[in-house]
């Protein structure tokens, strides 16, 4: 039985895909984010060691809040750096009528077609539509979350879209209208959701010794959120 590296885990969540939530944070992610808040999940080494079935008995323990519209989310970290242990964790809650969620970036390897015939539902951080962009954002290439936008759109699998709007970084007009055209020719895309910046995972960069690039940088306001939100949807014909 596949066991995986879990960070942290939510036991009944809200906002990581529909209805109540069991949330699993996964360890490690190949990304380095400017604006990340979790830099304590970037290493794989570290975390929890758990099986499969593991945490499915802790998700037949909370399934009686999940009703109809709940289940498992699986988060990170990145997940998809885990696949053996998530197709195989996600193949088994479909077993038992559990509901499947991916939040992902987007950024593994190798071949997606069965773990997404096990999803039923992807929440993509999509970082940036602009390859130089995304590599100046997330020191990451842009192809790698080209490529699994493209078995996602392959296995017809609803989509919902997040993009984290940071002052002076990624919430002009121009980039924001941009981005809702590029959206707009995604199929099954069902929400979209802009996400403040915020600075609560400062702290981290400085215990842990790391520099952090957008020091200073204040937390993105709310009414400006809003109407990006508004002109997203716009431009995504929303």
């Amino acid at each position: 039985m596949e066991t995986g590296k879990i960070h942290s885990i939510e036991s009944m969540g809200l906002v990581d895909g529909p209805g109540i939530r069991t949330v699993l944070f996964f360890q490690g992610c190949a990304l380095r984010c400017r604006y990340c808040h979790n830099p304590d999940t970037w290493q794989m080494e570290g975390g929890r060691e758990m099986s499969v079935e593991q945490v499915m008995k802790m998700l037949r323990r909370y399934r009686p809040y999940y009703g109809e519209t709940g289940g498992l989310t699986c988060s990170g970290g990145e997940p998809l750096l885990q696949p053996a242990f998530l197709t195989e964790l996600f193949r088994t809650c479909k077993k038992e009528g559990i509901s499947t969620c991916l939040d992902t970036a987007g950024y593994g390897n190798g071949d997606y077609e069965e773990l997404l015939s096990y999803t039923d539902l992807v929440i993509w951080d999509i970082k940036h539509h602009k390859p130089e962009a995304y590599h100046r954002l997330t020191g990451g290439l842009i192809r790698t979350p080209q490529n699994f936008l493209e078995a996602v759109k392959k296995a017809e699998v609803p989509l919902w879209v997040r993009h984290v709007v940071v002052p002076g970084l990624t919430d002009g007009e121009e980039h924001i209208r941009s981005l809702g055209a590029y959206i707009r020719n995604i199929p099954k895309v069902e929400r979209i959701e802009l996400l403040p910046y915020h600075v609560m995972g400062v702290e981290k960069y400085h215990v842990m010794g790391i520099p952090y690039t957008l020091e200073g940088v204040p937390p993105m306001e709310k009414d400006r959120t809003e109407r990006l939100q508004a002109l997203i949807q716009t431009a995504a014909g929303k």
